[in-house]
């Protein structure tokens, strides 16, 4: 609205101010709305690069180079594998004793009407080092990265004595009756990794605060 009695040369400072004004605030409208928009989509993930842990979720990992396979015990982003396959060395390679517990889990979780999976289990020392080195691309820090991928030498994934359970049902499932089977929870930024750390009927640990 003009008012009676603005001079041109007033009304070209308010024109100005006014330009100023949407050019600053264009770019942080645009940008707040590309934000929301991509953290709308199904498989796109956002990480924070400081230490507001609370918003960090899971890492997402494509497809590896050449040769880091099933072999490899690659599982491919959103497959969950029933823990009944004999046909993968993501499964065939972990410890008896946890495949062992997590069959039994997940014919039991069944039984309640969950169907339980494995969307990563033993792993190569080769793909590990490949998922930490990823993990450090998206965090953009290694001290953050190591929060959920551990080092080839210290991963549980490698050694065959951790599994990561799906989905998000299916490991509230077991972290609520895991210990039926020595299965327990670890760490508290990590709801889906389980590994046989008590006795069938026993206590589980406390959680760890991460995997670092």
């Amino acid at each position: 609205m003009i008012h009676p009695g603005s001079s041109p040369r007033h009304l070209k400072r308010r024109r100005a101010l006014l330009l100023g004004t949407l050019v600053l605030l264009v770019p942080a409208g645009l940008a707040a709305y590309f934000i929301a928009v991509l953290g709308s989509f199904p498989g796109v993930t956002t990480h924070p690069s400081g230490e507001a842990a609370a918003g960090i979720v899971e890492p997402r990992f494509t497809q590896p180079p050449f040769g880091l396979d099933e072999a490899n015990g690659y599982i491919r982003l959103g497959e969950s594998l029933s823990p009944e396959r004999a046909d993968l060395p993501a499964l065939t390679n972990l410890d008896p004793g946890l495949l062992k517990a997590v069959r039994s889990a997940a014919r039991d979780a069944r039984g309640a009407g969950i169907e339980l999976g494995v969307n990563s289990g033993w792993r190569s020392e080769a793909l590990q080092e490949w998922m930490l080195t990823q993990a450090i691309k998206d965090y953009g820090s290694e001290s953050i990265a190591r929060r959920f991928v551990s080092t080839p030498e210290s991963s549980r994934h490698v050694s065959g004595e951790a599994v990561d359970i799906g989905p998000t049902d299916a490991a509230a499932w077991v972290e609520q009756h895991g210990n039926r089977y020595g299965l327990c929870r670890i760490y508290a930024n990590e709801p889906w990794h389980f590994e046989l750390a008590t006795t069938p009927g026993g206590s589980c640990p406390a959680l760890r605060t991460d995997a670092s």
